[in-house]
């Protein structure tokens, strides 16, 4: 028996429905506290050894680069608060990475604080912040 993509598609997503899975609501705001409070799990956040690596002034808000390394590290979180969206990019390592290292480009709406947590093995949470100067902002009107 041949299925159409429709019905396809609408058997997955009862699936998902009866699973329990969250679905992602329409205009929900995701706050820049709650992302950290969310990947801190409740742990205390401590400066410690992550090394956030990025531009002091960026004339392009469109694309800023940026590095964060963390030797050790289960995931990592970059959170620029000022954005419209204020979590970036988080990534977690499996046992097998051999580098605890992340670099992208990413877009800043205007010059402020960036933030980067490492979660460590033991539940440690490790910070490091540092101030960009955004010339011409990349986040839309």
């Amino acid at each position: 028996m041949l299925y159409a993509r429709r019905d396809m598609l609408m058997s997955g997503s009862a699936t998902l429905i009866g699973l329990g899975l969250p679905l992602p609501s329409l205009g929900q705001e995701i706050d820049a506290q709650d992302a950290i409070h969310a990947f801190a799990n409740g742990a205390d956040i401590v400066p410690g050894e992550v090394t956030l690596m990025l531009p002091d002034v960026a004339e392009d808000g469109f694309k800023v680069p940026i590095e964060v390394a963390a030797e050790g590290a289960e995931a990592l979180l970059i959170i620029a608060p000022q954005n419209p969206v204020p979590p970036l990019a988080m990534v977690q390592f499996g046992t097998l990475a051999a580098d605890r290292r992340f670099s992208t480009r990413v877009r800043l709406a205007r010059s402020q604080e960036i933030m980067a947590l490492a979660r460590m093995p033991g539940g440690a949470i490790l910070r490091a912040s540092r101030q960009v100067e955004v010339i011409v902002g990349g986040c839309g009107a």
